[in-house]
């Protein structure tokens, strides 16, 4: 009689040894290396028996710090035979902080009336890599995004598309000198209003912009972008530089090329708009000193480059400026 229990027992045993071998838990990205702001997937893989009840429960936000989930997870499940079951559950990530990171592992859960059974995978690895720059001695400097490349366009593609712009312009200049015929004969000369000088327009905003109080609000990125837009809309109107439709490094050139000296008054706007594209772009958060002196850096700058032969509203608006101070 005791052998037969003794039988039982370890045929019992060997069911719960041979089911806890048979789950395996595996998780990994499609590659360990990707550059910053690169997507990859995150799959975590279940081989179990297909009688065997796990659950996986679902991630959100972050893998680990600075790995962010972008979607999922999208669950698929295969039958490998009459007794495995495979699952699978894919994530799509990314991440804007370089850096090599070890992602804790993920487990499948059992739970049943001896309590809670827990199957863990490995670590997984992922390095996170900047865009090298060259030459090497400039890899502290900050760069702009590089375009994704376009393959060529055959001129099979394009014929169409530039018969039909040239049958619409000739529509559309048609149309035009009719209605010019037309109204020439009534048409009254037009008044021309001279516009306020550019350093006045660049005063009148950013007097407008600190009483919005973005920043002090939690803002912080739309006080930046309304910043820049003020300044860059003022090296249009002052320097005919195109600014809004430029990126900080050729905003920089133009000046440059428009005979703007690399003086600390370059140096200071410089500073601004870089210090702004971290902001905007990479989730800095600066102190709120650094917001007051990209504030009023931006004023004197303005100040420094104004046109010393319009007398003006612009002092009256420093005065009013220094006398709210």
């Amino acid at each position: 009689m005791k052998r037969v229990f003794f039988s039982v027992f370890i045929l019992i045993s060997a069911h719960f040894v041979t089911e806890g071998q048979d789950v395996t838990v595996s998780a990994a990205f499609d590659t360990s290396r990707i550059y910053i702001g690169d997507q990859v997937s995150y799959t975590i893989t279940v081989n179990q028996p297909a009688d065997l009840n796990l659950s996986l429960k679902p991630m959100k936000d972050t893998l680990c710090k600075n790995i962010e989930i972008l979607s999922g997870p999208v669950t698929d499940s295969i039958r490998l035979t009459d007794e495995k079951l495979k699952i699978e559950n894919k994530y799509l990530v990314t991440s804007f902080d370089s850096g090599f990171y070890q992602v804790p592992p993920a487990y499948a859960e059992l739970v049943n009336t001896d309590g809670i059974k827990r199957f863990y995978s490995d670590y997984s690895l992922l390095e996170v890599i900047r865009v090298r720059i060259s030459p090497p001695d400039t890899t502290a400097k900050i760069f702009d995004i590089i375009k994704p490349y376009r393959a060529p366009v055959t001129i099979d593609e394009i014929l169409p598309w530039i018969l039909l712009g040239i049958l619409l312009g000739a529509v559309a200049w048609g149309i035009r000198h009719l209605i010019r015929r037309l109204k020439k004969s009534r048409k009254e000369p037009e008044v021309v209003i001279n516009p306020d000088p550019a350093h006045v327009i660049a005063f009148r905003e950013l007097e407008k912009l600190k009483q919005e109080q973005l920043w002090q609000h939690g803002e912080i990125k739309q006080f930046y972008s309304r910043l820049t837009e003020i300044l860059r809309q003022y090296l249009e109107n002052r320097y005919g530089v195109f600014s809004l439709e430029m990126t900080t490094s050729e905003t920089l050139e133009a000046l440059v090329k428009k005979g703007f000296k690399k003086d600390e008054v370059y140096q200071n706007l410089k500073s601004i708009l870089n210090g702004s594209d971290l902001v905007k772009f990479a989730k800095y958060r600066p102190e709120s000193s650094e917001n007051d002196n990209h504030f009023e850096n931006s004023w004197k700058f303005v100040e420094n480059t104004k046109e010393q032969d319009v007398l003006s509203e612009s002092d009256n608006i420093n005065e009013e400026k220094e006398g709210t101070l």
